[in-house]
């Protein structure tokens, strides 16, 4: 069995779409269908159920899932470990980062890794914590970064760099103008604009409320956003307050548009992490990972 078979087949059942999986491998729909049926026919069993427009995979396609997604992981480390003998780096590495990682941290530190090791392709996945994990745990990403304090025993995670949440509204709305801070009693009066559940950023305002015997449900919560910069441009129009990353509004800040207000005793500090599989080490997410550790303090 070739490998590029077996990825073939791993497109198509982490799809569960040959349509989709040909646009994936930029091959035909009926390469996609042979190799397939030749896979079936190797094997003397049926991988998917065809059930009009839909597949789903049978139980021996469910196995040799199983097996393909270990196998082709060993080839992406054998291809990489065989370029280090020439001490060159090529081979794909597919990120996934939470969203204000992608928006706020990456890009710059992307640039400066694609300008050191131009033969590496990149693919990056963008999502919330929730969603980055998934991903990872399904082999559609290589390595993960997500944000939050919330750990899931079946994943490893390792510290990328800090960061800090803070509450911010809108500097030029009267209802601000002279207000710098507030009490924390009185969070709960005022109206909110927060990111959507399954996001880090939500899950560390929990965790710290939750010191403070407040729950999400106390809040005067306005609306739930399912990124920052639709939080930032709801805020440029409404003198609601929202709970972001101080990474994501430093422009606002020095424009001044954007003003930090203080709540005293709320402590919302969290770390952004690296998440991987239990066991995967080396290969391309390494490479990037201590790359990343040698140039985060310029980010």
């Amino acid at each position: 069995m070739s490998a590029f078979r077996l990825k073939v087949f791993e497109s198509v059942a982490r799809n569960l779409s040959f349509t989709k999986s040909s646009r994936e491998l930029f091959i035909s729909q009926p390469a996609i269908s042979k190799h397939i049926q030749e896979l079936e026919t190797q094997y003397r069993t049926r991988l998917f159920e065809r059930m009009g427009n839909r597949i789903s995979l049978t139980e021996s396609g469910q196995l040799l899932m199983e097996h393909a997604q270990r196998i082709l992981d060993e080839y992406a480390r054998l291809e990489y470990e065989m370029n280090l003998l020439h001490d060159e780096h090529c081979g794909t590495l597919r990120l996934g980062a939470s969203t204000t990682i992608a928006q706020y941290v990456l890009p710059p530190l992307l640039a400066r890794f694609i300008e050191k090791f131009p033969n590496v392709s990149i693919s990056l996945l963008n999502g919330n914590s929730e969603e980055v994990e998934r991903a990872l745990q399904e082999h559609r990403i290589d390595l993960g970064m997500v944000e939050g304090n919330i750990r899931q025993a079946n994943l490893k995670y390792s510290s990328f760099m800090k960061d800090e949440l803070v509450a911010v509204v809108n500097a030029q709305h009267a209802a601000w103008k002279d207000r710098d801070e507030v009490a924390l009693e009185d969070l709960k009066s005022i109206p909110l604009v927060l990111r959507e559940r399954g996001s880090g950023t939500l899950d560390v305002l929990v965790a710290a409320l939750a010191q403070h015997n407040i729950r999400l449900s106390d809040l005067n919560v306005q609306m739930y956003l399912g990124s920052t910069e639709s939080i930032k441009l709801f805020l440029r129009n409404s003198n609601a307050m929202a709970i972001v990353s101080i990474r994501s509004i430093c422009e606002e800040l020095y424009m001044g548009r954007f003003k930090v207000v203080d709540i005293p005793d709320l402590e919302m500090g969290r770390e952004f992490d690296y998440v991987e599989l239990h066991g995967d080490e080396g290969g391309m997410a390494r490479l990037f990972m201590d790359f990343a550790h040698r140039h985060k303090t310029k980010l």
